[in-house]
């Protein structure tokens, strides 16, 4: 099936490993141009390096998504690196899943303010775009409570909200806006790998919880992410796209 990718224009940012980085590999092979950004210059090379393989322009920069500046500075950049933006991918957490003030604060400069950010930032090139589209990463557990802290659900939530606000403010404009919410997601270096070592009871409970007995891959994630955010689902906006593998038990009506 022919996405409609080729020739488009994708920021993505968390790109250099995990789901941000399968990605972008994703949309480099469908024929993207794509820019990546994450802390570390390093990785971000290494990252910008393997996509260009395919054949398409790509970008990458060292970038703090908490800061505005540098956050908004990376979109405009990037922009006239690729030659505009059709679609942007919000994929940074700060999982800060303690039950503390700090967790608060990270979650709101990191997970839902760089959302809101890029979204902004990206909005002069979107409304210029035949397929403009917006994908925020959210979470299962902004469906339910589980055993993450309170504000790193509470926020995944309200990045689903949000989008489901954008979709309707700029479904005029032809910009779509839709979230993807990932169940328990493992790749070495990641989250529940470090807690396959760190906190093995834990990661026993998280694997007892999932029906199909496994948790999701990045490139499980990624395929959901680029079928929303391709021109093929061009009617498609509002949605929470869950892909858990049966891990959440609410029924979305």
């Amino acid at each position: 099936m022919d996405l409609g990718l080729k020739g488009l224009n994708v920021l993505i940012t968390g790109g250099s490993k995990g789901i941000g980085q399968r990605c972008a590999d994703l949309m480099a092979r469908e024929g993207a141009n794509v820019a990546i950004c994450a802390r570390k210059a390093e990785e971000v090379d290494a990252v910008v390096a393997g996509l260009k393989a395919h054949g398409t322009t790509c970008f990458g920069a060292a970038v703090d998504v908490a800061d505005k500046g540098a956050l908004e500075a990376w979109v405009s950049e990037s922009a006239d690196a690729l030659g505009g933006i059709d679609i942007v991918i919000a994929n940074v957490s700060a999982l800060a899943v303690a039950d503390d003030e700090a967790a608060w604060q990270a979650g709101f400069e990191t997970d839902m303010m760089h959302s809101v950010r890029l979204v902004n930032a990206a909005m002069p090139w979107l409304e210029k775009s035949d397929h403009a589209a917006i994908t925020l990463i959210s979470s299962v557990s902004g469906r339910e409570i589980d055993f993450t802290g309170p504000a790193y659900g509470a926020f995944k939530g309200a990045l689903v909200h949000y989008a489901q606000g954008l979709a309707y403010k700029l479904a005029g404009h032809g910009i779509r806006a839709n979230t993807v919410s990932p169940g328990n997601t493992y790749f070495p270096g990641g989250i529940w790998a470090q807690i396959e070592e760190g906190n093995p009871e834990l990661f026993a409970e998280a694997m007892s919880l999932n029906p199909t007995g496994r948790m999701g891959t990045p490139e499980e994630i990624a395929a959901g992410v680029a079928f929303l955010s391709a021109p093929c689902s061009s009617f498609t906006t509002g949605t929470n796209l869950v892909i858990d593998g049966a891990l959440t038990k609410g029924v979305q009506l």
